[in-house]
């Protein structure tokens, strides 16, 4: 690369977005599998689970997700336990949105209503059927629009990773801007990008909380 911004510097910026995604879909899935664990755990009836879990919670969420990132990266590389960058990445992004789903879960779980708990128990429900047929349902509802909302954090989060030299959009704007050193341009593609994917998530989230707050005036009325 060199000269002028030309197509092989747009479709470098255009694979770096595709890894960007990559990474995004990585740290959903991977933290949505834990954070559903920690958001069962933090309303087991055992105090010592409840406890770990709300531990785990505050310790990762009192921890900014860049010292989580260079910990996965250079701490454990120091230690004998070298991980890739793309691994380093994908584990921090994962134990990190793993403590802000597991609390988004938590507070939907709890905040279905309480004769719907107490009717499921007089069905001589067990928990897990209390939790499957009754309460989660209802829970996904809840907690859909603020999980889209967070998303778009996951999103821009992922940017950190250039940071471990995970070549993503971020890292990508940074390599095409140190050949053309027209850092204003690169800088405004590269948010022009964020922007384009982040957009569409924060309208959908808006247009989820307003069909659910219709749905709520709706039940009310009922």
């Amino acid at each position: 690369m060199g000269g002028h911004l030309n197509i092989n510097h747009l479709l470098f910026l255009g694979h770096g977005a595709l890894w960007t995604v990559g990474l995004s879909l990585i740290a959903l899935i991977g933290g949505g599998i834990v954070g559903f664990v920690i958001a069962l755990a933090r309303i087991s009836p055992l105090r010592i689970v409840r406890l770990l879990s709300a531990a785990y919670v505050q310790l990762i969420q009192g921890t900014p997700l860049l010292v989580i990132l260079f910990l996965g990266y250079f701490g454990l590389a120091a230690i004998g336990l070298k991980m890739s960058p793309l691994a380093a990445a994908g584990a921090s992004l994962t134990l990190y949105v793993a403590a802000y789903l597991g609390e988004i879960w938590r507070g939907s779980i709890q905040s279905v209503p309480k004769p719907q708990w107490e009717a499921a128990e007089g069905l001589a429900l067990s928990r897990s059927q209390r939790m499957i047929k009754v309460i989660l349902p209802q829970a996904i509802r809840i907690a859909t629009p603020p999980t889209v909302g967070f998303m778009v954090q996951i999103i821009k989060n992922t940017s950190l990773a250039s940071v471990v030299g995970f070549v993503e959009l971020m890292r990508s704007g940074q390599i095409v801007n140190n050949s053309l050193f027209e850092p204003f341009v690169v800088y405004a593609i590269i948010a022009a990008i964020y922007f384009a994917m982040c957009y569409p998530l924060s309208l959908f989230s808006q247009k989820l909380e307003r069909r659910m707050g219709r749905g709520s005036a709706n039940f009310s009325l009922a």
